[in-house]
């Protein structure tokens, strides 16, 4: 498990001084950030409103959401005096989410684990201090956690977050510690005194586990992988209620199958790098945990392990700058 977890260091999160932070445009960064506060087609939101989510002075939302709409990106709604998502930002979004047979593989997968643990399993992507969901499946019986495509998650306070700062290189993630001390004090406290010890059991186990921070009610597990697609680690992910699964039921019957899937999905996301239509990635039934709590080795598992030992491309997400 070690070298699969070097493998996942290696991308680099820039940020900080060492990127040129005269490099960043203020005002494409703050646009972005009043883009972000829109959660759904549906979301409608006054400048006030995303003055508060955003922690932008109004004059500047303002300015921004006027030329946002001249753009097609958002729409004013004269009768709330309120914005909601454009039809420029809709096509935009849609003209990214190619690849859907991929995708379809991997909500395949996720549902395969769905099947055999009552809980919600998702395929997240990092969105600064975030992630978002890009895929999700749910047990019929699963409680207490009802994220969907497209729901945002703390970084801080949950499995994925966890999963995914650890599995970045120290002084990358430590840099974006530094961005979140600033940006958002009370996220960093919590992951702060965590990510070392996060960073050790993810070299010698594969996975991370959070319990309880989210909420008391929810444990989780999840697994870091480099997408090629995307050019940054992700994370696939797994919330389960407390009452039913601790944090020993989690290592001896959870992680297990969370690392088959990390191991299906990362064979997935390689090989759709260079063949996205080929239609003989063909689904393999995930193990379920074994009695001694070691993850049944699979033909996908060794093609996976083999390709972790090649070397990385240092090209990967380029935090922007939280400065206001």
């Amino acid at each position: 498990m070690g070298r699969r977890s070097e493998r996942l260091s290696r991308p680099r999160l820039l940020t900080g001084d060492a990127t040129g932070e005269a490099d960043v445009i203020q005002v494409v960064s703050r646009a972005f950030d009043v883009l972000r506060c829109f959660e759904g087609h549906e979301a409608r939101l006054g400048n006030l409103e995303i003055s508060n989510r955003c922690g932008l002075p109004r004059s500047t939302v303002s300015r921004l959401t006027h030329t946002l709409t001249r753009m097609g990106q958002l729409v004013y709604l004269p009768r709330d005096q309120k914005y909601r998502i454009g039809p420029s930002a809709v096509a935009m979004s849609t003209s990214m989410m190619k690849g859907l047979q991929l995708r379809n593989l991997i909500r395949q997968r996720l549902g395969d684990v769905a099947e055999q643990l009552p809980g919600t399993v998702g395929f997240v992507i990092p969105d600064r201090y975030h992630l978002v969901y890009l895929e999700f499946a749910r047990s019929a019986n699963a409680l207490g956690l009802h994220e969907v495509t497209g729901s945002r998650i703390s970084m801080a306070s949950t499995a994925a977050g966890h999963a995914y700062t650890a599995a970045l290189e120290p002084e990358v993630g430590d840099a974006l510690l530094i961005e979140m001390e600033r940006e958002a004090p009370d996220a960093a406290r919590v992951l702060k005194p965590r990510i070392e010890a996060n960073r050790h059991f993810l070299r010698e186990n594969g996975y991370v586990v959070a319990c309880g921070l989210w909420s008391p009610h929810i444990n989780g597990v999840a697994v870091p992988l480099w997408s090629p697609q995307y050019q940054t680690v992700v994370a696939v992910t797994i919330g389960l209620l407390a009452a039913m699964y601790d944090e020993r039921r989690l290592h001896a019957e959870v992680a297990p199958v969370m690392r088959e899937l990390g191991a299906a999905i990362g064979s997935l996301l390689e090989t759709a790098e260079g063949d996205i239509f080929n239609n003989r990635l063909d689904r393999k039934t995930l193990g379920v945990a074994a009695p001694n709590n070691k993850m049944s080795v699979t033909e996908e598992t060794n093609d996976l392990e083999a390709r972790t030992r090649r070397a990385r491309s240092a090209r990967g997400l380029r935090a922007r700058d939280g400065r206001r």
